[in-house]
């Protein structure tokens, strides 16, 4: 009777939580001090938790300007030998293909003799179009192809890809579905274009790689004297966030990196990320408004405001929570097979930690279970017997692993009485008895009818020996 009560009142604690909340379509609500933010499509990830904690319009293909930079980092480093070392001299092309285009520039000379460090740094930091278009032709002079690459099924396994074929096979492998590049710098082109959560995935995988941070994260670079000049050349970041004498406005004393980006078509663009007290936060925030309705500039950033105040809020309004516990009781499930014990507690088999805003109670998670409705014996200390998805705001922050809380023998009684049981319920075994029971009362039905024709004709010849 306890343990029938017991579920009854976990059953019910269930359901109940599940009006607790108010739902929300991604991470948790934040509202703007101006009301909205001035970014069309942003994503903040807490990345101790590898999970979403604020979301606009993350998957709205947008136009990335110079994040796409962040791509070109990737394929060329993956891709040029040695990198760090290799020199690699500017072609004619590089000035031919960029003139007239306002693009940003790091003021590189064609013939100019610069390491691949030296130009990723010339890319990342001033935004560099002639740097970064300087590593995708370098790329494309190595004939690289499929075959040389180890990449199998290809169509055309000798046929040597463009740079932009490696930036678009990477962000497939990337698991990007809404993105897709034309050039190595991100001029415009109706084409080329990603998302906020396709860039967010880019961005991951572009810090794990050598170097990325630590370039990212400064505020100038000094390029030392090359072939072309006798003096150093000093570049300096366009991540506002970055520099502690700029604008107030601007600057976040926790910012950490990553890329700007801007152009009249696409706006204000900014993959950005902030550390502190060792909280990790990355941001992508895309098409801030860069040309008012009359065609003139917009001096006003939006991206790095809207960074700016969602980092502030992360860091003051958010916390690390310990959700669940080792061994904590988190349900029960029925329990075949085992003498006189029906039913067996489930609990957590791992300390479970989320990120959440500092006022939810974790009393107040949504816990949804994935059960099933009876397990069998023999049962072990551990074994994993289903899930508990725990959610707030209608946002799943975590999926805990239920494990048997105890082992449980088999008794082979049970098994006998349980097997019994099903074979003599069994529709089979039914209409067999019903089969047999229809036999028995044609053989009672023609017994009696035998039986009494018997008597009758028993009485008739006593009557004829009268």
């Amino acid at each position: 009777m306890l343990k029938k009560i017991s579920s009854l009142l976990l059953a019910l604690t269930i359901t109940l939580s599940t009006f607790a909340l108010k739902a929300s379509a991604e991470g948790f609500p934040y509202t703007f001090n101006d009301g909205a933010p001035h970014s069309k499509s942003i994503l903040m990830l807490n990345v101790d938790t590898d999970s979403v904690v604020y979301a606009n319009n993350p998957d709205e293909q947008l136009s990335i300007a110079s994040l796409t930079k962040i791509m070109t980092y990737i394929v060329a480093y993956e891709n040029i030998p040695d990198i760090e070392t290799t020199v690699i001299t500017i072609p004619q092309s590089v000035a031919d293909d960029l003139a007239n285009t306002g693009s940003s520039l790091a003021k590189i000379e064609v013939g100019e003799e610069l390491t691949g460090l030296q130009l990723l740094n010339l890319m990342m930091i001033p935004s560099g179009n002639d740097a970064a278009l300087s590593l995708a032709k370098y790329v494309d002079g190595l004939q690289l192809t499929p075959t040389s690459l180890g990449i199998e099924n290809a169509e055309n396994p000798d046929t040597p890809l463009t740079f932009v074929d490696l930036m678009n096979r990477k962000a497939k492998e990337l698991g990007c579905e809404n993105t897709h590049f034309v050039n190595p710098h991100g001029l415009y082109d109706p084409e080329h274009y990603s998302t906020a959560r396709d860039m967010m995935k880019i961005v991951q995988y572009a810090r794990s790689l050598p170097k990325f941070t630590q370039i990212t994260g400064q505020t100038y670079y000094e390029l030392p004297p090359t072939n072309m000049r006798s003096e150093p050349l000093t570049v300096y970041t366009t991540n506002r966030l970055l520099l502690q004498n700029g604008d107030p406005d601007y600057y976040y004393p926790y910012a950490t990196g990553i890329k700007t980006g801007s152009l009249d078509q696409s706006g204000y663009c900014l993959a950005s990320s902030a550390v502190y007290e060792g909280y990790t936060y990355l941001i992508v925030a895309l098409g801030s408004p860069y040309i008012d309705a009359n065609g003139e500039h917009i001096e006003e950033q939006g991206e790095m405001l809207d960074s700016y105040e969602l980092y502030k809020w992360a860091f003051t309004q958010l916390q690390l929570k310990t959700v669940a516990t080792t061994g904590q009781l988190m349900a029960d499930v029925e329990l075949n097979y085992a003498w006189r014990k029906n039913r067996i507690q489930l609990v957590a088999g791992e300390d479970v930690t989320v990120i959440l805003p500092n006022e939810v109670e974790i009393s107040s998670m949504i816990t949804t279970l994935d059960i099933p409705d009876s397990v069998d014996a023999p049962v072990k200390k551990g074994d994993i017997v289903g899930t508990a998805t725990l959610s707030y705001a209608d946002e799943k922050v975590a999926t805990v692993s239920l494990v048997a809380a105890e082992s449980v023998e088999r008794s082979d009684v049970m098994l006998t009485l349980e097997q019994g049981k099903s074979i003599f319920t069994s529709g089979w075994f039914k209409l067999l008895a019903g089969g047999i029971l229809l036999l028995i009362i044609i053989y009672i039905i023609l017994t009696i009818v035998h039986n009494k024709r018997r008597k009758q004709r028993t009485s008739v010849r006593r009557y004829r020996d009268m």
